[in-house]
């Protein structure tokens, strides 16, 4: 075989297991007849392993049903979805929740911490899911990593919105997830700590994590490397100036 060919096939196997998200022509409709709503409309998209992708768009453009569809807390009407090549948008509720639960780490705009845990129990709670050992050690760890060391015994109340937010990033990576997931982050913080938080996420791009982060703000969406907007269900990749 020629050595081109040989590179040929090489570079083709890389872009598979390159790629971790695939969407293929992918649709979400609700309603029939006259109330027919197309929230996701055609959707075709491709993440690779490392991408920073900011999905934008404002309230009513479709963005948070993809999102439910990204992170397999939805499925497509139609269409085909791959996530690090399976195929998930025919899978059960039981093997979507495998998929959440040991692939995808959440950031949510309202933290969803148990007022009354302390901060590592937090970050602990995905572990409980799975046989994991030292999975206090390994919450103190993801606590380390944005920031919040000294802050691990700290229940939500004793901490800042930044710092609530901080301890669900740590949550998210706790179980070294194939991608993480941020709505709107920042959305319930102040400019300060919004900084904060976007700085930690560019961080964790920069160390190889994967990162979709869904917004309606331009200035929060200019940190990704990539932005795609959303409006009417149709998704548009926004060309860098």
């Amino acid at each position: 075989m020629a050595v081109e060919a040989v590179a040929a096939r090489l570079g083709r196997a890389a872009d598979v297991v390159a790629e971790i998200i695939r969407l293929s022509e992918v649709s979400k409709v609700y309603g029939s007849g006259d109330a027919t709503v197309n929230a996701v409309d055609d959707v075709t998209l491709s993440v690779r392993e490392g991408d920073f992708l900011a999905v934008m768009g404002p309230s009513g453009s479709g963005k948070s049903t993809l999102m439910h569809i990204l992170g397999c807390l939805d499925v497509p009407t139609s269409g085909e979805y791959r996530f690090a090549g399976e195929d998930v948008s025919r899978m059960n509720e039981r093997e979507l929740a495998s998929i959440r639960n040991r692939r995808i780490g959440f950031v949510f705009q309202q933290f969803h911490l148990l007022s009354s845990m302390s901060a590592w129990r937090n970050v602990e709670l995905p572990l409980l899911y799975r046989s994991a050992r030292d999975r206090r050690q390994m919450a103190m760890n993801a606590l380390t990593q944005v920031g919040l060391a000294t802050r691990v015994q700290h229940r939500p109340n004793q901490l800042s919105g930044g710092q609530q937010q901080r301890v669900a990033i740590a949550r998210a990576l706790v179980t070294d997830p194939t991608m993480i997931l941020a709505d709107e982050p920042t959305g319930n913080l102040d400019s300060k700590a919004s900084r904060e938080v976007l700085d930690i996420l560019r961080g964790l791009n920069a160390s190889g994590h994967t990162i979709i982060l869904i917004t309606h703000d331009p200035n929060v969406a200019g940190v990704a490397e990539r932005v795609v907007e959303m409006a009417d269900g149709r998704l548009a990749e926004r060309i860098a100036a």
